[in-house]
């Protein structure tokens, strides 16, 4: 892993009082976009999904801040500087959002019967993509939130990155596409399937960019052939 520059006390301080403020808005954002269409608290899956979402976040957190607190602070900007990611999160945006609210509607009037076993493998699956999101952290340091190059930023090669170009997308796909699922909804499906198309979109530019401005990636591309998944694309 890539380390980084130790925090200063007030700047630690400082860290750690962001990523509350920003951390409060994950069961906001449950409680308005599923709760609230759902008609109901009495949603089991809900608190299913936000706990395989919160541990791993909550230890993934702890030991960054331990660890290296400088990539914790990358990983708060959430202001792209590209327009073409702006358009893509725009576009993007609702299509997520309704990937949630759709379950909660669909818990309401009862549109899908999710067996409970296909819902804790789908649990069990998403954990599965944050384990792959973490191991991306650990080998690369500048894994931000938006599309940018930071001063002393260096090619990855090795670990996951040998295998794709884009590994922390991967765990995205796997912890996010079947979230629905994980709600007991089958319709919820339907807008999260446009989640590989933005990927798509996101990786083509961050390619174009990094190839432009991060020195050694050209070649990278040259030697690790596919972007995000084995053998396929």
């Amino acid at each position: 892993m890539e380390s980084s520059s130790e925090m200063t006390t007030t700047e630690l301080r400082a860290l750690v009082k962001n990523i509350i403020i920003k951390f409060s808005f994950v069961p906001l954002f449950i409680a308005m976009f599923t709760l609230l269409p759902a008609g109901t608290m009495k949603y089991w899956q809900v608190y299913a999904y936000f706990g395989v979402i919160l541990v791993p976040m909550l230890f993934v957190m702890g030991y960054f801040l331990k660890n290296d607190p400088r990539f914790l602070e990358r990983r708060t900007r959430v202001a792209e500087k590209e327009k073409e990611q702006k358009l893509i999160q725009l576009i993007n945006l609702p299509i997520f959002i309704s990937a949630f609210i759709i379950p909660g509607l669909d818990k309401r009037f009862g549109w899908s019967h999710v067996p409970v076993e296909v819902i804790i493998f789908t649990d069990a699956l998403i954990l599965g993509g944050y384990l792959i999101i973490f191991l991306v952290f650990r080998q690369n340091s500048y894994a931000s939130r938006i599309i940018e190059i930071n001063i002393g930023q260096k090619v990855i090669t090795t670990g996951l990155y040998s295998l794709v170009r884009h590994p922390m997308y991967l765990g995205v796909l796997i912890m996010y596409l079947p979230t629905p699922l994980a709600l007991g909804s089958y319709w919820g499906l339907i807008p999260m399937a446009f989640l590989p198309v933005a990927l798509i979109f996101r990786i083509l530019n961050e390619e174009k960019v990094l190839s432009e401005n991060l020195e050694g990636y050209k070649e990278y591309r040259l030697t690790t052939r596919y972007r995000l998944i084995p053998y396929i694309w």
